[in-house]
């Protein structure tokens, strides 16, 4: 069923929570893929029924970056989901989310604005603002959809860690579910930004996953300085690759490590063929 209009969905919504049925939502910004799917399957075996949202979010979107380009597949998206057993496709217009005249200013909208500490690194020191408008989407979605639970991904790391930060701080009532990366058969992390590589751009993107595999891999025969594994990652790079950063982290709350642990998730950003890509791993098995 595809839906438009917050109203049909909380009718919609409302009939379900009066039959005790469990819900599952799973936002997306449509250019549905194998990752996603990933998400809606998990939501589909866990929930009685599934929303999933397609929703271009232009308050997440800088100055500068591809708003306009990005790729919208609203029908085929609509069929990869019904085919995958969901049961609402909601599918609003900026205007329905943020109101006329509103869908790209701050002087008029609420926004949910995370924590400095979560967002002043990583991504969100060259998106700056970027998570203010991913938090006000997701909070918004809370609060139409109203899900016992909520399925994420885990290559958008830092984006998982401020979702379930701001779902503790604020008391939503809802479980966050995250999920595994998915991958290619190369081992490129499957983005719906990979349909603007070249075939050549994406044998170049490879770089990504094996410096992280790289890395793991010295942390598993014992190195933990992360300096000397940072060290490691350069020969995987030429003048093919724009690397943004390559941080490791506390995998619970972003803080910066100094000596590699279990806990530490590596981070890593690059533009490769003018796009610009992430990925992550957790160095424990």
């Amino acid at each position: 069923m595809l839906i438009h209009t917050i109203a049909e969905v909380r009718e919609q919504i409302k009939l379900w929570k009066k039959e005790g049925l469990t819900i599952g939502l799973v936002p997306t910004m449509g250019a549905l893929h194998a990752g996603h799917l990933s998400l809606i399957k998990k939501a589909v075996e866990k929930c009685d029924k599934v929303v999933v949202s397609v929703f271009v979010n232009p308050i997440q979107f800088c100055p500068g970056e591809d708003l306009d380009k990005y790729p919208r597949t609203l029908e085929a998206d609509q069929k990869l989901c019904e085919d995958a057993g969901v049961n609402i496709v909601f599918a609003p217009s900026p205007a329905e989310m943020y109101g006329e005249n509103q869908m790209r200013t701050n002087d008029f909208l609420t926004y949910v604005i995370p924590p400095f500490f979560y967002v002043n690194k990583l991504c969100g020191k060259s998106r700056v603002g970027h998570f203010d408008g991913v938090c006000t989407v997701v909070n918004k979605l809370f609060n139409i959809v109203q899900p016992d639970f909520a399925f994420f991904g885990q290559k958008d790391a830092q984006q998982l860690i401020i979702i379930k930060k701001m779902v503790k701080d604020l008391n939503i009532p809802v479980e966050i579910i995250p999920c595994p990366i998915v991958r290619e058969s190369s081992g490129l992390a499957l983005s719906s930004r990979n349909k603007y590589l070249s075939d050549d751009d994406k044998i170049q993107a490879l770089a990504l996953s094996k410096i992280l595999n790289n890395i793991k891999n010295c942390y598993q025969k014992g190195i933990t300085d992360v300096e000397a594994l940072k060290e490691t990652a350069y020969s995987f790079l030429n003048e093919n690759h724009d690397l943004e950063y390559l941080e490791f982290m506390d995998e619970n709350n972003l803080d910066e490590v100094k000596k590699a642990n279990d806990n530490t998730r590596v981070f890593i950003a690059c533009k490769v063929g003018g796009v610009r890509l992430i990925d992550n791993i957790l160095l424990k098995d």
